[in-house]
């Protein structure tokens, strides 16, 4: 297994630990993200979904594709967190409705680009 191959598979593995620990954690966490109950548990499917694709998909899409998903995900990911903070620093009360919204929205897009995305595998690039 390469180490592209090898971190695809752990970038899948973590968004379905983390989609149920969201799942299984969702009251307490959104009382301490000041969101709903029900945007936490949705977060926690999109991602067991979203994860399970992407363990699927591992052996058939390119790695620069995986790589740039990936990338663009885990980016906007930490842009999200910190716009959520800033939010929630100013006094705002959306700032665990725009970490745990991120999550939802890009975490679909990246399926559906896996899913519909027609190049397959064409070795280690």
């Amino acid at each position: 297994m390469s180490r592209g191959t090898a971190g695809a598979v752990a970038d899948g593995g973590f968004k379905i630990v983390l989609a149920v620990a969201y799942m299984a954690g969702a009251g307490p966490l959104a009382r301490l993200l000041g969101t709903p109950v029900w945007l936490v548990v949705v977060a926690g499917v999109v991602l067991l979904v979203g994860g399970g694709v992407e363990l699927a998909y591992t052996g058939s899409r390119s790695m620069r594709t995986y790589t740039r998903l990936m990338v663009g995900y885990d980016s906007g990911w930490v842009l999200a967190a910190l716009a959520g903070l800033l939010v929630a620093w100013r006094g705002g009360g959306v700032g665990g409705e725009v970490w745990m919204g991120y999550q939802v929205v890009a975490q679909a897009v990246f399926a559906v680009v896996l899913v519909a995305g027609g190049s397959t595998r064409q070795g280690p690039g």
